[in-house]
C-alpha cells in the first residue's frame, strides 16, 4: 500500500511539473503584447522629440526648399528636408568676388556661396539618396566631428551646416533626431556635389 501511495505521488508530481500550466502559459503570452506595446509608444515618443527638435533647431531653414506664394516666401513641404533641389543651377553670380567679399545664397535658401566655393544643402530624409542608408553611429560622426556622410576619412562639412553648435546635443537628442529623419518620407533627390573655391579651382 505505501509503495502504491508512493508511485501514485511520484506520478502525480510529475505531470504538476511537466505539464506546463495553462495560467501561466497565459501570463506568458499576455506579457509579450505589453512589451511590444511599451517599445512601440517608446518609438513614438522618441520620433516625436525628434520632429520637434528638428522644427526648433532649424534644419528645415536650409535643407527644406522654398517657394514664392503670394503671402511671400514659405517652405515647400511637399520637398521636406530633402536639400537642394537636383535641377537647380548654380547662382548665377560673380563668383570670385562673393569668395572674397561675402557670400551669396539663392532664394530657396538651400545653395550657398562662400570663400569655401559652393555647398549644397543635403537630402536627409529617409531615402536612400539622403539618409536612408545611414547607421546612427554615421549621424553621430556628422554632427559630432563634422564629418561629410558621417564617415570619418571624408572631408568637413560646409558652410553653413552649424555641426559645431549642434554636437553639443545630448546622445538622446540626437538619437531622437536621427530616428524621426528615419521615419521621414522619402524623397529621391540627389543633391549636387560642393564644388571649391574658383580661386582653387584656377590652380590660383
Amino acid at each position: 500500500m505505501k509503495i502504491f501511495l508512493l508511485i501514485s505521488s511520484l506520478l502525480l508530481f510529475s505531470i504538476l511539473v511537466l505539464v506546463p500550466s495553462p495560467l501561466k502559459d497565459k501570463s506568458q503570452k499576455n506579457s509579450k503584447p505589453a512589451t511590444t506595446a511599451t517599445a512601440l509608444q517608446d518609438d513614438k515618443e522618441k520620433i516625436k522629440l525628434g520632429e520637434h527638435l528638428v522644427l526648433t533647431s532649424a534644419c528645415h531653414d536650409c535643407h527644406t526648399p522654398k517657394k514664392m506664394t503670394d503671402k511671400g516666401q514659405e517652405f515647400d513641404f511637399s520637398r521636406a528636408l530633402s536639400g537642394h533641389p537636383a535641377d537647380m543651377p548654380p547662382p548665377e553670380v560673380d563668383r570670385k568676388a562673393m569668395e572674397q567679399k561675402g557670400l551669396v545664397v539663392t532664394q530657396t535658401l538651400t545653395a550657398w556661396v562662400g570663400p569655401w566655393g559652393i555647398s549644397y544643402a543635403a537630402n536627409i530624409t529617409s531615402d536612400a539618396t539622403g539618409i536612408g542608408n545611414w547607421t546612427e553611429k554615421q549621424f553621430f560622426t556628422a554632427i559630432r566631428q563634422g564629418k561629410y556622410k558621417g564617415l570619418e576619412n571624408s572631408r568637413m562639412l560646409l558652410p553653413p551646416m552649424p555641426w559645431d553648435m549642434y554636437k553639443n546635443m545630448t546622445d538622446e537628442e540626437l538619437s531622437a533626431i536621427y530616428a524621426y529623419l528615419k521615419s521621414t518620407k522619402p524623397i529621391k533627390n540627389v543633391v549636387p556635389a560642393a564644388e571649391p573655391p574658383v580661386a582653387a579651382a584656377a590652380g590660383k
